[in-house]
């Protein structure tokens, strides 16, 4: 077993690689501290909190979108999509200034277990400021087991979803208070105290999550029709509800 925790981002990632041969703790610290750089290099990108970053002067109109480096591009084609998607309560612009956070660490942790993988680490869990991509198994014939934060009982579990090769990602208030704007307001989104969507890519559960949190009630059956994402809430009152698919991914 390899571990390490990354300060970047503005928050704290780590990394739990399960193998049992001694032999391969050398590639797999190799192999973290690739995936580790590539973070720092999505910081140094898509901070809106550096001034200097190609996302903050995108944002100011000091460059054009063909001055950032490419993965710019890609991200906010993929804000446009699950904007139109969401039906505009996901978009790029909260606010009305260019910050497709939203989005981009789901994804930054996405790529970073990719590379877990491709290094010859399948079993892994990254968590990056508690959105979680687990990849194989956690031990011989064992899931991975993630516990969901009560956004209004601190200390206590809401939900434990259990899984080998899923995506977890968590949009609520318990961290950062009534942060998320409804776009077709503009005031914060207050009906959820947090939103779970789990399914096989971080980058989009991040933004289903976020998207989902802004849509209030109506996220329930939202994300009944995407494919393979399920949903779990706390709403302001304390009360739960699920999608029909997640409680087969609830751990016991």
């Amino acid at each position: 077993m390899t571990r390490h925790v990354e300060h970047v981002m503005g928050t704290v990632f780590s990394f739990d690689v399960r193998h049992q041969d001694d032999d391969a703790a050398p590639f797999v610290a190799a192999a973290i501290e690739e995936a580790v750089a590539w973070l720092h290099h999505v910081d140094e990108v898509f901070s809106t909190y550096k001034p200097d970053s190609p996302v903050s002067r995108l944002g100011r109109g000091e460059i054009t979108l063909a001055d950032c480096p490419p993965e710019v591009a890609g991200i906010l084609r993929m804000c446009e999509s699950v904007s139109d998607r969401s039906r505009g309560y996901f978009t790029a612009y909260p606010g009305g200034r260019l910050d497709p956070s939203a989005i981009v660490k789901g994804w930054a942790v996405e790529r970073a277990a990719a590379m877990l993988r491709e290094a010859g680490a399948p079993d892994h869990c990254v968590n990056g400021g508690g959105d979680v991509r687990l990849s194989g198994a956690a031990g011989p014939g064992r899931s991975w087991r993630v516990g969901v934060a009560h956004p209004l009982r601190p200390g206590d579990l809401a939900a434990v979803v259990s899984g080998n090769d899923l995506a977890v990602a968590t949009s609520g208030t318990a961290e950062r208070g009534a942060h998320v704007i409804d776009p077709h307001t503009g005031r914060p989104a207050t009906e959820l105290a947090s939103v779970t969507v789990i399914g096989p890519d971080l980058a989009l559960a991040d933004a289903y999550a976020t998207g989902a949190f802004a849509m209030g009630g109506a996220a329930r059956e939202w994300v009944e029709e995407l494919d393979g994402y399920e949903a779990f809430a706390v709403t302001a009152t304390g009360a739960t509800w699920r999608t029909s698919g997640f409680r087969a991914q609830a751990a016991t």
